[in-house]
C-alpha cells in the first residue's frame, strides 16, 4: 500500500527519476569538482583527488565530486518523540500514537521508494541527541526500518520540531530546495505560526502529519458523572477526575476548535495537512491519499 508523492508546486521536465537534471546534486553521474566547504557531505570527498593536491601543495586539501541531479524525489520523515506520544499503550482505549507514528512512517517510506526516491529520517528521541539518516536509497535503510521506526524510545524535548528543522537547515546539500519534509507529531501545544514561516523559506514541502485521538483529543466523549482517568500534560500522571456534563461539553468545544485552529494555521501558511486518528495502516493511507488527490485537483484547476 503505498500513495503518489504529488509536489505542491508544478515540477518541470520528465516524471521522477527518468533523466539526469542539468542541475548539481546528488545523484550517480558525476559534473565536476570543487574545493570542499563548510557542510559538504564528507562521503562526496574524492580522497584521491585531496590526496594528490595536498601532496602538490604540501597542506591539507580537500576536493569534493560533485555530480548531476537525479530528478528522483527526496523525502525527509521528521518524528516527534516527546514522551507525551508514547503515553497510551493497548490494551487502553486511546491512540496509540507510537503504533500510528511508526505506521505512518513506514507508508511513506515505502511510497517514496517505490517511485525511486532517496529518503532520509530525523527524530530527536534520544535524550535530546538527533538520530539524523541523510537522504538515501532502500538498500541502505536497514537501521532505519528494522530499530529505529519501532523503537519505543521518546525521551524527546518539548522543542522537538523545532531543533529538527534547525538541524535541516543545517544539511542544505542534503535537503534541497522542493524537498518532502513530512513532520510527524500532535501538534499539542500549538506551534507557533512564525516556526513554520522559517521552514518555509528553505523552499521545502512541508507536510504536517496530525496525529490525535479522534475521541479524546480532536473532541471529547459525553462523560458526565463518569470518573475519567486522565493524564495531566504537565506531569505525565494519570488522574481521575468527574466532570460535570457543562464541563465536558467545554472540553468537547474546546478541542474540536483547537484542531480547526490548527488546521486553518497550516492552511494559512500554505501547508497541507494530514490527520492520523488511528494506527490502522488502511486508514492513514486513506488519509494520504486524499491528501494526495487535493494536491491533484489543485495543480489541476
Amino acid at each position: 500500500m503505498t500513495f503518489p508523492l504529488v509536489p505542491r508546486g508544478r515540477m518541470i521536465g520528465l516524471s521522477y527519476g527518468t533523466m539526469r537534471s542539468l542541475r548539481r546534486g546528488s545523484g550517480t553521474d558525476v559534473a565536476g569538482s570543487r574545493p570542499y566547504q563548510v557542510g559538504d557531505d564528507v562521503h562526496a570527498i574524492d580522497w584521491g583527488a585531496s590526496a594528490r593536491l595536498s601532496a602538490a601543495r604540501s597542506s591539507d586539501e580537500f576536493v569534493v565530486r560533485e555530480r548531476f541531479a537525479e530528478e528522483a524525489p527526496r523525502v525527509v520523515i521528521v518524528c516527534d518523540r516527546r514522551p507525551e506520544l508514547s503515553f497510551y499503550e493497548p490494551p487502553l482505549p486511546w491512540l496509540d500514537k507510537a503504533a500510528a507514528m511508526q505506521a505512518t512512517a513506514e507508508l511513506i517510506l515505502e511510497s517514496a521508494l517505490l517511485v525511486g526516491g532517496f529518503v532520509g529520517y530525523l527524530d530527536h528521541g534520544s535524550r535530546g541527541e538527533p538520530y539524523w539518516v541523510p537522504p538515501r536509497g532502500g538498500r541502505r535503510l536497514w537501521d532505519l526500518r528494522e530499530e529505529r521506526l519501532p523503537s519505543r524510545e521518546f525521551d524527546g524535548p518539548r522543542d522537538s520540531l523545532a531543533r529538527a528543522f534547525a538541524h535541516l537547515a543545517e544539511h542544505r546539500r542534503s535537503v534541497t530546495s522542493g524537498a518532502f519534509v513530512f513532520a510527524l507529531s500532535d501538534f499539542l501545544p500549538l506551534p507557533h505560526e512564525d516556526f513554520w514561516l522559517t521552514a518555509l523559506e528553505h523552499r521545502w514541502d512541508v507536510v504536517p502529519v496530525v496525529i490525535q485521538d479522534p475521541t479524546w483529543e480532536q473532541s471529547f466523549p459525553a462523560a458526565a458523572g463518569v470518573v475519567l482517568p486522565l493524564r495531566d500534560p504537565r506531569t505525565g500522571r494519570r488522574v481521575h477526575v468527574r466532570l460535570t456534563k457543562r464541563e465536558a461539553a467545554a472540553r468537547r468545544e474546546a478541542n474540536e476548535q483547537r484542531l480547526l485552529a490548527l488546521l486553518a494555521g497550516f492552511e494559512a501558511a500554505g501547508l497541507d495537512a494530514v490527520v492520523v486518528s488511528s494506527s490502522d495502516p488502511g486508514d492513514i493511507l486513506g488519509g494520504f491519499l486524499a491528501w494526495s488527490d487535493l494536491r491533484r485537483l489543485r495543480r489541476a484547476a
